[in-house]
């Protein structure tokens, strides 16, 4: 029988495995450089530890963080590959992070599944989790899209004033940065089914985790501005990933004071032209909080199609 131990992460030995197993979880494609890079910005909150056989051999790992600015907070993520389940690696990994005398005391443990996977969500609920959000994605044939009947929108929006511009074209100047915090942070907390989380502690939290990452593409920061009393508007953030063959569409977001006017639509569209002219992309992904119907059904009408998403579950201490 198999002897399975448990061992930290080791960076140059695991991360190309534990790359491949994190593009599985999320979807998304991870590097092992990528990784490297992420694991030394957040290191200092990370605890993670992976499942060997009695030859050495990977067979599942957890990756946990303890949030950055919400005490008593902490999210994770638990794989084992298919092939090796039903033997007791998730349940002896699981039982691991949860002993860690932090993580026993913990406000809130948080932990994303995939939607399509009954199996996951059945484990994380056994062990006292609940869906706290339903996150789903969807994508758009770049070559198809007929980007043409939006242009008597963004050309109206532009009589009226709104002047459609980047953050590249901005100089990216750290004023610049600090509009742009401000409406990512106000826009994206007042999204529906977000429960008015925000996503960074501080400008300088904002700047450090996106403006210097390496998926920040000033270009691809497409904001709009309202130049007759120099309020910005909205925005649409897209970027394409290190190893994927599609653009990303990571967030777009309209003040709440400017909704309803069609800004939604016409500054993703200027993403979207972004996307295929610059970033060379034949295709585009986003992901949508399901209860955020005013941006999905802009999404519809663009036609993008569902895809498979995630579960945001949380076990409540």
């Amino acid at each position: 029988m198999t002897t399975i131990t448990m061992r930290p992460v080791e960076p140059d030995k695991d991360f190309g495995q534990l790359a491949a197993w994190f593009t599985s979880i999320e979807d998304e494609a991870s590097t092992e450089t990528s990784l490297k890079e992420y694991y030394q910005r957040v290191q200092e909150r990370v605890t993670a530890q992976v499942a060997v056989d009695d030859v050495g051999a990977l067979e599942g790992f957890y990756w946990l963080s303890r949030h950055k600015f919400e005490a008593g907070r902490f999210d994770f993520s638990l794989f084992v590959p298919p092939e090796r389940r039903g033997q007791g690696i998730g349940r002896r990994l699981y039982a691991e992070l949860s002993a860690i005398p932090e993580v026993a005391q913990a406000k809130r443990l948080r932990v994303s599944v995939r939607d399509d996977s009954p199996a996951d969500r059945a484990f994380a609920e056994r062990r006292g989790f609940h869906i706290l959000r339903h996150q789903f994605m969807m994508g758009l044939n770049l070559d198809t899209f007929d980007d043409q009947p939006y242009e008597a929108i963004i050309a109206r929006l532009e009589g009226e004033g709104f002047q459609f511009t980047s953050m590249g074209a901005l100089g990216n100047t750290e004023e610049a940065q600090r509009k742009l915090y401000a409406l990512n942070d106000s826009t994206s907390a007042s999204t529906p089914g977000t429960g008015g989380e925000h996503s960074w502690e501080s400008f300088e939290d904002f700047q450090k985790s996106v403006c210097q990452s390496d998926w920040y593409k000033p270009d691809g920061q497409i904001v709009v501005i309202d130049t007759t009393i120099g309020e910005w508007a909205a925005m649409s953030a897209i970027t394409r990933l290190e190893g994927n063959d599609y653009a990303y569409n990571l967030f777009t977001g309209v003040d709440e004071r400017y909704r309803g006017r069609k800004l939604g639509q016409a500054v993703k569209v200027t993403a979207l032209r972004f996307a295929r002219q610059t970033l060379g992309a034949h295709q585009v992904r986003t992901h949508h909080n399901i209860k955020n119907l005013p941006m999905i059904a802009i999404d519809n009408k663009l036609g993008y199609v569902p895809m498979p998403g995630t579960y945001l579950m949380e076990k409540v201490g």
